[in-house]
């Protein structure tokens, strides 16, 4: 069984259309939904965990990227500067899948984004601010001073 954290991306165009629904018909995909997000008019996002034997997670992601889905590892979207981090480790006891653990005995703080499912307390939990959650910052800002507009 192959799986993989990843930042799906819908243009407006295809917003609307049940493209997650042909992937586990049509490709023997399952998937864990872990945050979606709508903006009316505009782009749709959706961080999943997307499952399956790896031919058809292959065909599927194809099948994604051709009907113009925009689909990026979530280790695009999740970032530790590492120059701020303080290598306190208060980050890695409040990471529920073991993204950012302790290297024993060095006891220094390492980050799989693999296996990182955005959950963001990483970023609530660190005092020095080096993790950071990008995926769409942008897109709720630009959304939100429409709004004010």
């Amino acid at each position: 069984m192959y799986a993989k954290m990843l930042v799906l991306r819908f243009p407006s165009e295809i917003v609307d259309k049940p493209i997650i629904t042909n992937l586990v018909r049509n490709y023997n995909l399952t998937f864990n939904i872990l945050k979606a997000q709508i903006f009316p008019r505009r782009e749709g996002l959706l961080v999943l965990e997307l499952r399956g034997n790896k031919s058809d997670y292959d065909r599927g992601i194809e099948y994604l990227k051709r009907i113009g889905v925009q689909v990026e590892s979530i280790g695009q979207s999740i970032r530790r500067d590492e120059e701020l981090c303080l290598q306190c480790g208060a980050c890695t006891a409040v990471c529920p899948t073991g993204a950012l653990h302790i290297k024993r005995p060095e006891m220094e703080v390492l980050f799989d984004p693999e296996r990182c499912s955005a959950c963001e307390w990483c970023v609530k939990a660190c005092p020095a601010h080096a993790m950071r959650v990008t995926f769409d910052r942008n897109m709720e800002e630009e959304v939100l001073q429409e709004e004010l507009a």
